[in-house]
């Protein structure tokens, strides 16, 4: 047991006559490393991307509903009226009527 573990911390079994198949083991978990910790940070960067986006689409929306309230705020007919006051136009006193044209059977 204890030559073992000595043969290991030495790394006799790297430069041992089968030592073929524990550099291809070796290889392999390092290669397999690799590739989880690549796989790793790209999941942590779209994490930050998905992060960054939301933060985006929440701003946008607060910017969206202020417009939308200052055009509800433009388009009331107070507000129309007092902008185009200037110009001496203002809202009739007399209410429209509606036009109805009878259509003639014979054309």
């Amino acid at each position: 047991m204890k030559n073992g573990i000595y043969h290991i911390l030495k790394g006799k079994f790297l430069v041992s006559d089968d030592a073929m198949k524990n550099w291809r083991m070796i290889i392999f978990l390092s290669v397999l490393a690799i590739v989880m910790i690549a796989s790793s940070h790209r999941a942590d960067r779209k994490v930050h991307q998905i992060a960054e986006l939301n933060t985006d689409v929440k701003a946008l929306r607060s910017e969206f509903v202020d417009t939308r309230l200052q055009v509800r705020r433009l388009i009331m007919e107070s507000a129309v009226t007092r902008k185009v006051a200037d110009q001496g136009l203002r809202p009739p006193l007399v209410p429209p009527k509606k036009i109805r044209v009878k259509k003639n059977k014979a054309q």
